[in-house]
């Protein structure tokens, strides 16, 4: 591992980093980033009471190269949470330096703290760094599974 890499979680103080790092995200994978009423939802929902997603921090150096965001959902069959990684991301200069594998493993020692059966991610199509990493770190590709989404203007359609 990375020997000045921490893990930790995110706290309140950690806002600012936490969104340039997500604009970071944004950028790479050539988007544009939340606006400013979705950076103030997304803070208070890391940090309300229940959060609806944690976040996790990367620092080398006391200087924040990374994040994950998770929340849990359930498997019916298993009868055990899942943790979903929302997001994983490192900067492109801490990557290859180990800095995503402390991240993933956290996560991963994170999952199992909890007692989840499983833990899940998403995957772009085109991102085959991400890819690689994954495979590396012995994930399998669900090729059964297709994920699908409803928006939220998708909702109100058919709601009506």
């Amino acid at each position: 591992m990375h020997p000045s890499c921490t893990i930790r979680p995110a706290q309140p103080a950690d806002a600012a980093s936490i969104l340039g790092l997500v604009r970071g995200l944004a950028e790479y994978e050539k988007l544009a980033p939340p606006d400013e009423a979705a950076q103030q939802r997304l803070i208070r929902d890391m940090f309300s009471t229940p959060p609806r997603i944690q976040a996790f921090l990367a620092e080398v150096n006391g200087t924040p190269a990374g994040y994950a965001f998770i929340f849990e959902t359930y498997s019916s069959f298993l009868a055990l949470p899942t943790l979903y990684l929302e997001d994983f991301f490192v900067l492109p200069e801490e990557r290859g330096k180990k800095v995503g594998l402390a991240l993933f493993r956290a996560m991963v020692r994170e999952a199992h703290r909890r007692g989840c059966g499983r833990m899940e991610w998403a995957v772009l199509d085109w991102n085959q760094l991400a890819i690689d990493f994954y495979d590396r770190a012995g994930a399998r590709q669900l090729k059964e599974w297709k994920y699908y989404r409803l928006t939220r203007a998708d909702m109100e359609t058919m709601l009506g």
